[in-house]
C-alpha cells in the first residue's frame, strides 16, 4: 500500500531537484545577462499540479539554485518571490491570467525592491535589471506551459 502523502512529497522532492538543476546548468545568453531556466520548473509545476506545489517547487528550488550558485544574499528573497510566484500561477480557470500577471509582478518587482532597499544597489541598477527577469520569467512560463501540455495529465 502506497501512501499518497508521501507520493506527493517524492513528486515535490523530484520536481524541486530538476528545477535546481535546470537553473543551474541551463543558461540562455541575453543582451541583459543570462536566463536560467528555473522558472520553467516553477511554471510547470504550478501548472500541472497546482499552486501549492508551485510555491513549494518555486520557493524552494530558487532558495537552493542561489545557495548553491554562491549568492546566498538572494536566497531567502528567492523563497519568497518564486514561491509567490508559483503559488499564483496556479491558479486555474478564469483567474489563471490574473493570477500570471500577479506572478510576474511579485518576482520582478520583488527582486527590483529588494535590490534597491535590502542589498545596497542603487535604483538605477535595480531598474536596468528588470528587462533581465521580465525575459526569463517569460521564457519560463511559455516553455513551462508548453511542457504542461506536451505531457500527459494527471490521471489519463
Amino acid at each position: 500500500m502506497t501512501n499518497k502523502r508521501t507520493q506527493v512529497i517524492a513528486h515535490l522532492a523530484i520536481l524541486t531537484a530538476l528545477t535546481v538543476v535546470l537553473g543551474y546548468y541551463t543558461k540562455l545568453p541575453t543582451p541583459t545577462g543570462m536566463v536560467t531556466l528555473l522558472d520553467l520548473g516553477v511554471y510547470f509545476t504550478a501548472f500541472y499540479l497546482g499552486r501549492k506545489e508551485g510555491a513549494v517547487v518555486g520557493g524552494l528550488g530558487a532558495f537552493l539554485l542561489d545557495l548553491l550558485s554562491g549568492y546566498p544574499q538572494w536566497m531567502f528573497f528567492s523563497l519568497l518571490f518564486h514561491g509567490a510566484q508559483g503559488y499564483f500561477a496556479g491558479f486555474k480557470g478564469k483567474v489563471r491570467y490574473i493570477g500570471l500577471l500577479l506572478g510576474t509582478v511579485i518576482m520582478v518587482g520583488g527582486y527590483a525592491l529588494a535590490s534597491a532597499l535590502f542589498l545596497g544597489n542603487t535604483w538605477v541598477a535595480a531598474i536596468e535589471e528588470v528587462p533581465h527577469n521580465l525575459v526569463q520569467n517569460f521564457v519560463g512560463m511559455a516553455l513551462g506551459y508548453a511542457l504542461y501540455h506536451f505531457l500527459p495529465k494527471k490521471g489519463n
